[in-house]
């Protein structure tokens, strides 16, 4: 049974990114073709090792190699998207992003077969049956584990704005649920989700990661989905909350942001700040807010006194933290907006055919790529 290490943590400001995508066929329609592309086959060199499938045989993920500087994190990324997108085509499959596929009707896709997906489809039931999402998830290194405990407690208030930012999830099993992240609210779902509470300190995270692990309710730490957690094994903190995106302008936009979120805080906790202590019922509030209205939020602020339209907090937040990538996003038209926009005007072909990656595994146009 898999725990973590607080020695894992040594390295400030490395950076990963995972992406969960769907695999589909040449109907864009998602299509079981995970056992082909990981298990039947050999990867691009750059996918050996970081190529896995998730829950269902629809639903793929890719890690980039961990990158030192991120700088590079637009040729890490892209190389990788064009080895996923190449391997795919080699055997018949595309490959389609969007935090939930519009029409991914889980009553009639194939879960995997790996025992420890049997394991947790014979736990959970029902919510895992029906969890057909797929996630974007960012992880900064952290070089002393109370630290990264403290920052993932400081980083929760900003999570309900990164989910707005990501929104691209309005339909699920083949409607429209009036949500700009529907995927966030399916996901909810699982035990172990959603805004976690805070830890004083790492031997509390570990102390309680070890408690699940060793009563049986979870059988590695790898099952403690929360939005934002200490990574004990990879010595991260990773943000786990947005929608997966089609566009790699979108990914880098929300990279950034997350990278300088955990970057401030490492040094405010070095400068010997006191933490917030958010309440998770507010915090809760503002995630509801984000998943429900999308760019079209307004937030419970800081001080919990009013609420703030989505594009004001995130005027402030790139002039503090000096990003741009997020002022560009906003500007931009929304991954649901889009996707409901186009299925009004062209149709379900056309929407599920405009969710699809590219060979250059880029697809830039900030402005209409969700």
């Amino acid at each position: 049974m898999e725990a973590g290490d607080a020695e894992s943590f040594d390295r400030l400001g490395t950076l990963g990114i995972e992406e969960e995508f769907f695999v589909v066929g040449e109907d864009d329609r998602p299509r079981a073709g995970t056992d082909t592309l990981v298990y039947e086959s050999e990867p691009p060199a750059i996918l050996e090792g970081r190529l896995d499938h998730e829950l269902f045989k629809c639903v793929i993920e890719t890690q980039t190699p961990l990158i030192e500087d991120p700088d590079d994190a637009r040729k890490q990324l892209r190389a990788v998207r064009r080895a996923l997108v190449e391997h795919a085509a080699e055997h018949g499959y595309g490959i389609a992003a969007a935090g939930l596929h519009p029409t991914a009707r889980w009553r009639e896709l194939i879960h995997a077969e790996k025992p420890r997906y049997r394991a947790q489809l014979e736990r959970i039931q029902y919510p895992q049956h029906r969890n057909t999402t797929a996630g974007l998830h960012v992880h900064v290194g952290v070089d002393d584990p109370d630290k990264a405990v403290w920052v993932a407690n400081e980083i929760r208030w900003h999570l309900a704005l990164i989910l707005a930012l990501s929104a691209n999830s309005p339909f699920w099993n083949g409607f429209d649920t009036g949500l700009a992240s529907a995927r966030a609210k399916i996901f909810e779902g699982l035990p172990n989700t959603g805004m976690p509470t805070t830890f004083d300190s790492y031997e509390a995270f570990d102390r309680f990661e070890r408690t699940m692990i060793e009563t049986g309710s979870i059988d590695d730490r790898g099952e403690l989905w929360y939005d934002v957690r200490p990574h004990s094994a990879h010595g991260t903190v990773e943000i786990r909350i947005p929608d997966a995106q089609r566009d790699i302008d979108r990914v880098l936009a929300l990279t950034e942001y997350a990278y300088e979120l955990v970057i401030d805080l490492c040094e405010r906790f070095e400068d010997g700040e006191t933490g917030s202590g958010y309440r998770r019922e507010l915090l809760d509030e503002n995630k509801w807010r984000a998943l429900r209205y999308g760019h079209d939020a307004e937030l419970l602020g800081r001080i919990w006194e009013q609420s703030v339209p989505v594009a004001d907090l995130v005027e402030r937040e790139a002039d503090r933290l000096g990003v741009n990538g997020i002022l560009d996003l906003f500007d931009a038209e929304s991954g649901a907006s889009r996707q409901r926009r186009i299925l009004d005007a062209d149709g379900p072909d056309a929407l599920c055919a405009s969710l699809l990656l590219h060979n250059s595994g880029g697809c830039r146009d900030s402005s209409s790529d969700g």
